[in-house]
């Protein structure tokens, strides 16, 4: 498992170029096949201290860091900002300080406000990985995505990939436009007009993505569909007419995936609202990698832990 030059901290993929995809990917495999030793460890970060932030709820990706972690032989500590210091008035960053003075080598940081992992790695002097900052970014599910469209079909590259939901709202969204783009794949982007914005905005960024309101037309010859979460709240907030409007329009179901090509796979980032982006038949047919998504997880953050703390 080399390790190719370091970088410091992965905030999002804007700054990671195919290159770079490729052998994060590749040390995922080899992690993989740690993960299926009878000893699912290795001493790669033994010495080193992993910190989970976690300033919003999580269950996916909270665990796996940690298990990634663990079976890097890296200390870990999670970090609960009920009942610390920043809940008592001080500042985030000088909470971060004292973390690092007390021997923290990783943050994984993850945050209802865009932006807060970038302030943390100008203060921290080790490296920083962002588990999810607002709806800016969620680089390691992105690359949990990538990996898992590699392993289905060995390549990324010309492949369609479809993804449908609450758009604009999505962190997932962006990390994973900067991936799939990178890596040569050919993303359309589907959601109800109130959940896209503007289609000027996201070609600005990303000129070759195509953005619609019909999902029908766009799943036709599919060979990815990613659904993702719909936020409750947008409904509360109008933007919605109905969930169940929702779903008859924008929901993967058996019918809708048939448009897609025979080999298409289904994804979704979690957590599910079940029935509402994805019928229960589809969440659970053979085409769905759902649950290799969240397996897959631990395999690459040991690769990007590895990548930015192992030894070079």
């Amino acid at each position: 498992m080399s390790n190719p030059t370091r970088r410091r901290h992965v905030l999002d993929l804007d700054d990671v170029d195919a290159g770079e995809i490729s052998a994060i990917l590749e040390t995922a495999r080899s992690m993989q096949e740690v993960l299926g030793r009878l000893i699912k460890q290795v001493p790669a970060l033994r010495g080193r201290t992993v910190v989970n932030m976690f300033f919003e709820d999580s269950t996916r990706t909270r665990i796996s860091f940690e298990v990634a972690a663990r079976a890097l032989s890296a200390a870990v500590i999670n970090f609960s900002a009920r009942g610390s210091s920043v809940e008592k008035g001080e500042s985030l960053i000088d909470t971060v300080r004292t973390i690092e003075a007390l021997g923290a080598d990783v943050i994984v940081i993850r945050h209802a406000e865009a932006g807060v992992p970038h302030l943390v790695a100008q203060a921290f002097g080790g490296s920083v990985i962002n588990a999810g900052d607002g709806r800016h970014a969620h680089p390691s599910q992105a690359l949990l995505d990538l990996f898992t469209i590699q392993a289905r079909f060995g390549t990324i590259a010309g492949l369609h990939v479809v993804i449908v939901g609450d758009v604009t709202h999505s962190r997932v969204v962006r990390s994973n436009l900067w991936g799939l783009t990178a890596m040569g794949a050919r993303v359309t982007l589907v959601a109800p007009a109130t959940l896209l914005g503007p289609a000027a905005f996201w070609r600005a960024i990303w000129p070759t993505v195509t953005v619609t309101t019909d999902l029908d037309r766009a799943i036709a010859g599919a060979d990815v569909v990613m659904a993702l979460r719909l936020q409750q709240e947008r409904q509360d907030a109008g933007l919605l007419p109905s969930l169940g409007e929702y779903r008859r329009r924008y929901a993967i179901t058996a019918e809708r995936l048939a448009r897609a090509a025979p080999h298409a796979i289904v994804m979704h980032p979690g957590p599910m609202n079940a029935g509402v982006e994805i019928t229960p038949e589809v969440a659970t047919t053979a085409q769905s990698v759902i649950e290799a998504q969240v397996a897959n997880g631990v395999a690459v953050r040991m690769a990007l832990l590895y990548h930015l703390a192992g030894e070079a």
